[in-house]
């Protein structure tokens, strides 16, 4: 760089302060593309959404990803699980020897290191109260089981209801439906229980131009299951000892089903043809033991799961 050179830049202070909060976050940064409800002091929060489909129609509208998140005397471990593409993983089998040791406290253990299950979709914003700038534009939206049970129950409604709903597919831009995202504080936790579908219609009764415009703003999902964000079965294995802070040995992986883990549930491996996917996870879904209250399924969100990330060595 030339002195003349090195006198014009003397003001991009701005870009050395930038430069300073990436080292400090660890180079771990906010995905802008994710879109997360605001709530109020109370903890209480509204919005309406659309779900919307990704660009390549032919793949499930949603990405289903196992992960683990816990602290031990090495920091925290935060990957996710090879179990997402059907492979083993040293953290799982580890779980299961702590597991089928017949000890309690191995048993609370297990549990506070077990995988858990999210969702990532396509939306779009119609209402945000706390953050109207967000209103018309298409998000990438991370959800877990509970906001995936109603998308389920509206494709497929319980007959025995007093009232049954029709069948809809919510990802539908002319006969989906809109959502609303109701978020209470229970018990130090984010409850969705009062979040529900509105009747079907065309999103925002637009025209198919702006239908288009719309899906073709959505992202694709194909990442949240691609092989570069999954760690090898060693890699796994070591940092999984780092965290531990001690040589830790695997059990046999006995089982990818873990059926002597109680607050696992499983879901098939998704297909190419979404309406069977939904039939199969309906027809094999069972309810987890209620260890904890039941918003524990969406503690990352009220947790502020990324500001654990930033604690991170």
């Amino acid at each position: 760089m030339s002195f003349s050179s090195l006198k014009k830049s003397s003001g991009k202070f701005a870009d050395l302060t930038k430069e300073i909060n990436k080292m400090n976050s660890n180079g771990k940064q906010s995905d802008d593309r994710l879109w997360k409800p605001g709530v109020d002091k109370s903890g209480n929060g509204f919005a309406i959404i659309r779900f919307v489909p990704q660009k390549n129609v032919s793949d499930l509208p949603w990405a289903q990803v196992w992960s683990h998140a816990f602290q031990g005397p090495g920091g925290w471990l935060i990957e996710n699980c090879p179990t997402t593409k059907g492979e083993k993983c040293p953290i799982c089998a580890h779980n299961s020897g702590l597991w089928n040791s017949g000890r309690e406290a191995d048993k609370d253990i297990a549990r506070k290191q077990k995988r858990k299950l999210s969702y990532f979709a396509n939306i779009y914003v119609i209402k945000d109260p706390l953050n109207p700038e967000n209103e018309g534009q298409v998000f990438l939206y991370k959800f877990g089981k509970r906001i995936f049970d109603k998308l389920t129950a509206r494709m497929q409604p319980d007959e025995n209801d007093y009232d049954p709903q029709p069948a809809i597919n919510p990802f539908d831009l002319w006969k989906g439906a809109d959502f609303k995202l109701k978020i209470k504080q229970v018990a130090g936790y984010w409850n969705y229980d009062d979040s529900s579908f509105n009747a079907a219609s065309t999103l925002g009764n637009f025209d198919d131009s702006k239908l288009e415009e719309i899906y073709n703003s959505s992202y694709s999902l194909e990442e949240f299951t691609d092989e570069s964000n999954f760690k090898s079965y060693d890699q796994l294995d070591e940092r999984l000892k780092a965290v531990l802070g001690q040589a830790v040995q695997p059990k046999s992986f006995e089982t990818d089903k873990y059926d002597h883990a109680p607050s696992i549930t499983e879901t098939p491996v998704p297909n190419t043809n979404w309406k069977e996917e939904v039939e199969s996870f309906s027809a094999t879904k069972t309810v987890a033991s209620a260890t904890t209250p039941a918003a524990k399924e969406e503690e990352d969100d009220a947790l502020s799961f990324f500001q654990k990330l930033a604690e991170e060595d």
